[in-house]
């Protein structure tokens, strides 16, 4: 369970999530994560996989949790925008 010091939601991760919350650590982009920590553990399509994982990191970003970049997310750059919970690219 995580919880938003934004705005106090809880989220209770499943299996799934919680291998993609662990695996956030702002140089990883999603599709890998997604590669090696869901689809080589679950019995789920790569797409589904994707899919999934990116409508998880949307919400868990809405809520200030994870900070998703483009580029790879040093701890320079968290320092400066507040440090969010998790990184992702």
């Amino acid at each position: 369970m995580i919880m938003s010091a934004k705005d106090s939601t809880l989220f209770t991760l499943n299996e799934v999530a919680t291998a993609i919350w662990e695996a956030a650590d702002g140089s990883t982009p999603l599709d890998q994560i997604v590669d090696q920590k869901v689809c080589a553990a679950f019995e789920v399509a790569p797409s589904v996989a994707l899919s999934d994982a990116e409508d998880l990191v949307a919400e868990l970003s809405s809520h200030g949790l994870l900070l998703v970049s483009d580029q790879p997310i040093t701890q320079s750059a968290i320092g400066q925008t507040g440090g969010p919970a998790k990184e992702t690219r």
